[in-house]
């Protein structure tokens, strides 16, 4: 009887010191190899803490300078990402963080990212890697080639001029922009890719914002072990239910379109994007079918990013142009010269040079991306430095945009016609340089349609409009996955038109 007793202490107590061993060696001997490994080649940064990495001090600077009252300055590398503006200075514009448990290598050299992606490549979508990847790229590259961009530009149109109805009677008074183009480019992405109006993707879009704010505080949060499978916080709990509605209501408009083919009221599922994605689903070729999880998934990157890039886009060139009325009317002049008082056609949008040079200032000064982050899958040697397997790359594009070595000391200032002979040649053909929309294969589907849709808006406005910043606007931007006003962005509109 003895025995069996020391048998079954002793066999719990195997397990302990086993899981004991395994969390030490996750949590303390991996991190501790790995900041060794890179210290060793030069390679600097924050030291490793048990669990939390440094979570709590990058917790603790984003507060701080979230609270921190900001001038009207496009200075914004210390506001929107402290912790790497800090260490950046501190540890060299290459340097080694700890998210928790996870290594990130932060890269803000511009030679350096083309160097990763090409070597990494496949290997660190947040989303989707390698065939699938492939698979749902052809789908979205098919939705938003040249000729569909084309057909689009009525319903953007047709977006526009409603938004525009609603401005009527506001001269003189304020409008928070950032709003109002937060529900014109919802309802131009529910046209154009899904062939529904607005009010069918609401839901989504409410939905997708709770969870990107739900996201965005969570970011550095550390998950610690065990306790997180036995207890849940709200805020995990929240977004479990929010995906579960999100899936249900893109299911619904999925059967919507199935309904209507079986029902002989249409041909085929349609030619945008969730056409093509239903299409997808139904394919009885496994090499080319999508999952339902797939397209739920695509549902809700092209809702969320098709919307909230360029509503940011949107409203921080407006703030910039409100700010510079000599490049507000540069802008109204070649737009009036190129389309009179007439909307914008698809031919004449690709002659907007000076509107073209004032979108890439803007991306270069209030990007909406704050990074882009790749994962490597196996050990690799880049330039004289190897990098060990399961860490990530975050490369620092805001970092490298708002670097003086690379743009000059006037870097902080608003000056459009730094790009008067292409992107190239700004960035002294370093492609590492300027990169809002990605880089390489992996660059956003979608870039030229959020560039044509923003023509297209800032065109119809200034047409009609000049717009003078309200004395009221405080200068707050703040990273929630994309880069936004902390609090509005307020403008003053005088009609051009004595009608309008």
């Amino acid at each position: 009887m003895s025995a069996l007793m020391e048998l079954v202490t002793l066999v719990p107590c195997c397990f302990f010191f086993i899981a004991l061993i395994k969390f030490l060696y996750d949590y303390l001997w991996i991190p501790l190899r790995i900041q060794h490994m890179l210290n060793s080649q030069g390679i600097k940064g924050p030291p490793y803490r048990f669990i939390h990495g440094n979570n709590k001090e990058i917790a603790k600077m984003r507060q701080e300078a979230s609270i921190k009252p900001m001038a009207l300055t496009h200075d914004i590398f210390p506001k929107v990402q402290p912790q790497i503006y800090s260490w950046i200075n501190k540890y060299g514009r290459n340097y080694l963080f700890w998210n928790g448990v996870r290594a990130e290598l932060v890269i803000s050299e511009p030679e350096l990212p083309t160097i990763y992606l090409s070597k990494l490549l496949g290997k660190g979508l947040v989303t989707v890697e390698g065939e699938k990847w492939a698979k749902q790229r052809k789908l979205a590259n098919y939705a938003f080639h040249g000729e569909s961009l084309k057909n689009m530009t009525p319903a953007v149109i047709a977006s526009v001029e409603t938004m525009l109805e609603k401005w009527k009677g506001q001269e003189g008074k304020e409008i928070e922009v950032f709003h109002e183009f937060r529900l014109l480019t919802s309802e131009v992405i529910s046209r154009t890719a899904f062939g529904s109006s607005y009010l069918e993707g609401e839901k989504v879009f409410a939905m997708l914002n709770k969870l990107s704010i739900i996201m965005s505080r969570n970011l550095y949060n550390t998950r610690i072990p065990l306790i997180n499978k036995l207890w849940k916080p709200a805020d995990m709990l929240e977004s479990e239910e929010l995906a579960k509605e999100i899936q249900y209501c893109v299911m619904k408009m999925v059967k919507k379109r199935e309904d209507r083919v079986v029902n002989g009221e249409a041909d085929s599922f349609g030619n945008d994007f969730l056409g093509l994605l239903v299409n997808a689903y139904h394919d009885s070729d496994k090499n080319n079918k999508l999952s339902m999880e797939d397209l739920v998934d695509e549902c809700k990157t092209f809702y969320f990013a098709g919307q909230d890039t360029v509503n940011a886009l949107l409203a921080w060139t407006v703030l910039l142009l409100a700010i510079h009325g000599d490049w507000q009317d540069k802008a109204r002049r070649e737009v009036i010269g190129i389309f009179g008082n007439q909307n914008p056609q698809p031919e004449g949008i690709a002659k907007l040079k000076t509107m073209t040079m004032i979108i890439n200032e803007t991306l270069r000064l209030y990007g909406p991306s704050n990074g882009m982050l790749r994962r490597v899958g196996r050990e690799v040697q880049m330039e004289k430095v190897v990098l060990p397997a399961n860490i990530d790359i975050l490369i620092a594009n805001v970092a490298l945009h708002h670097d003086p070595q690379l743009w000059g000391e006037d870097v902080h200032l608003f000056k459009p016609d730094r790009f008067a002979e292409g992107i190239a040649k700004a960035t002294n053909y370093n492609t590492g340089a300027f990169f809002p929309f990605g880089l390489g294969p992996r660059t956003c589907v979608g870039m030229t349609f959020a560039t044509t849709e923003t023509k297209i808006v800032l065109s119809m406005i200034l047409q009609r409009y000049a717009i003078t910043l309200s004395p009221a606007y405080v200068h707050s931007p703040i990273p929630i996955i994309s880069l936004k006003p902390q609090h509005v962005i307020q403008v003053m509109l005088k009609s051009l038109h004595s009608d309008a």
